[in-house]
């Protein structure tokens, strides 16, 4: 494993994601500006409140995204990047590659995704 690859792989991604994030901070602005100077009938104001709210969760994923970045950057640090965080095993070289913030190892990262998916199909 090449930290130094690695490092920059993350630190390229967390620069991509960092615009990305700019770029919807500067839309809502804009859009918050703008819809506080023109009067809008009422259906084009559930047509920008959907709007808000896409671009809002955008956003959040943006900015979750971000942190997962940082988290691995300290993990490279601490010398346990590449660890799964459920059962200290070793995350695949294939997975890394494709995802390389993942804190879990690929069967790991699947049971998390199931009991996310049972636990809100519960509540």
């Amino acid at each position: 494993m090449d930290v130094d690859q690695i490092r920059a792989t993350l630190l390229d991604e967390r620069q991509r994601l960092s615009a990305i994030r700019g770029s919807l901070e500067e839309a809502a602005a804009e859009a918050g500006a703008e819809l506080s100077t023109i009067a809008q009938p009422p259906a084009d104001g559930g047509s920008d409140t959907f709007e808000r709210a896409k671009e809002l969760a955008i956003l959040e994923r943006t900015e979750s995204q971000i942190a997962d970045v940082e988290r691995a950057l300290e993990r490279l640090e601490a010398g346990t990047y590449g660890t799964c965080e459920a059962c200290g095993e070793p995350i695949g070289a294939a997975r890394l590659r494709a995802r390389p913030a993942a804190r879990l190892c690929l069967p790991d990262q699947e049971l998390a995704e199931e009991e996310g998916a049972a636990a809100r199909s519960s509540s």
